[in-house]
């Protein structure tokens, strides 16, 4: 649905899988900001998919930018984040394994232990 000068989109309806993801563009009159007029987003789109490498590598040839590769993360998924076009942030990951709380907790401690030790 386009809005009154014909270019804005007002709603747009994306269906991934068996879901449905509705986006606009910019319009401060409706109190609807861009990712790049907040420098930034507050949200993040997550998709479960079958093989997070594939997707990403797509992702990144139709023009999003690269954030995170793909890797084995500690709560059990293959995960990477990539930012689209317009500034949305997008979550892509394949379940590997199921892990117990303990585990995820325990791996998640080691995780951002590495995490601070190369910011240094």
């Amino acid at each position: 649905m386009h809005g009154p000068d014909g270019k804005s989109i007002l709603h747009t309806e994306l269906t991934i899988g068996d879901s449905r993801i509705f986006l606009s563009d910019e319009d401060p009159g409706m109190s609807v900001k861009s990712p790049e007029s907040l420098h930034g987003t507050t949200s993040s789109i997550h998709l479960n998919v079958e093989d997070a490498d594939a997707v990403f590598q797509r992702a990144v040839q139709a023009g999003a930018k690269p954030v995170m590769p793909p890797m084995d993360m500690f709560w059990g998924d293959r995960y990477a984040q990539v930012l689209d076009p317009y500034g949305h942030l997008w979550g892509i990951g394949t379940h590997k394994e199921d892990l117990t709380p303990e585990e995820v907790g325990t791996r998640g401690e080691e995780f951002f232990r590495r995490m601070a030790a190369q910011r240094r």
